[in-house]
């Protein structure tokens, strides 16, 4: 294979964006949740992993909390990684990983990034469907539970469990 076929073939294989986020909570399991100014709806701290400078998805979950909510924490462990299926859009897999639990010390410390947020709140997990729905509610108490089971990384279609 010549280096032009090659290129080729990568040129025709599928694209997939990545996305990684952070889940943090506080003393009382409430998940931290920010407010968007360029969609509607509520997220979680995180973006787009930048793959094509290099970027994986730990550090790139870690620099967009960074970025977004002005907190540079070492994250956890994976909780789940979810294929959600696009329509006007590539297929996303999302990575979700365990922020931990923020002290009153690091809530009060969350600056956030004007250009891209209105706002952050603590939100209840039976609360968190008003808030989150579709496949990131799903994604985010299927997180929940794997923090409170203990039971390992999930693996999602869509915010539902698979395997």
């Amino acid at each position: 294979m010549t280096t032009t076929d090659f290129a080729t073939y990568i040129a025709g294989l599928p694209r997939v964006i990545v996305g990684a986020a952070a889940l943090f909570r506080d003393a009382d399991g409430r998940v931290l949740l920010v407010e968007p100014n360029y969609r509607e709806g509520w997220a979680l701290p995180g973006g787009t992993v930048e793959s094509d400078d290099g970027e994986t998805p730990r550090p790139g979950a870690r620099r967009e909390t960074a970025e977004e909510i002005g907190l540079d924490i070492e994250l956890g462990p994976l909780l789940a990684v979810d294929w959600v299926h696009g329509t006007a859009r590539p297929p996303l897999v999302a990575y979700l990983y365990d922020g931990g639990v923020l002290g009153e010390q690091e809530l009060k410390a969350i600056r956030l990034q004007e250009e891209e947020l209105l706002s952050w709140r603590l939100v209840p997990r039976e609360e968190l469907a008003e808030y989150l729905p579709g496949a990131l509610g799903r994604r985010v108490l299927a997180g929940l539970d794997v923090l409170a089971e203990g039971t390992g990384t999930a693996e999602l279609e869509n915010g539902h469990r698979v395997g």
